[in-house]
């Protein structure tokens, strides 16, 4: 069986395809096997207050597709734009390598996979911020 996998700790709280779901008081795995089915975990969602970088700006972009509140055909030139935007920044092989996958999964509206690769840049962009700061 392939598609994705999901292993929520007790009570943790996940959004499929609009409807929040919530595990019980174990730890369970999920097998999500409809294709292109809108995943977000509530524990990795942003906050609006929270969207103070471009990298952070793209993942909102990205988390609001996949909580329904933006169809994918309105975002998806936003969320190419940005991840260019993205690659004149990054220019290490890992970082390009992370951007490459992200643009690739938007391209063929796997915006989760996008997602997950995406969240890879938010430490290296932190960094890169803190270095800037007197």
């Amino acid at each position: 069986m392939t598609g994705l996998v999901l292993k929520l700790g007790p009570h943790e709280r996940v959004l499929v395809n609009g409807a929040v779901i919530e595990n019980g008081d174990r730890r369970s795995r999920l097998n999500i096997v409809t294709p292109n089915a809108n995943i977000l975990r509530l524990r990795d969602a942003l906050h609006p207050d929270e969207v103070t970088t471009p990298v952070r700006r793209v993942c909102y972009i990205l988390q609001l597709v996949l909580s329904g509140d933006v169809s994918p055909a309105d975002a998806k030139m936003q969320i190419l734009r940005g991840l260019e935007q993205l690659s004149q920044v990054f220019k290490d092989s890992d970082s390009r390598g992370i951007i490459e996958t992200a643009t690739t999964n938007t391209v063929d509206q796997k915006f989760y996979p996008a997602l997950k690769a995406l969240r890879g840049l938010m430490s290296r962009e932190n960094r890169l911020l803190a270095a800037e700061q007197p």
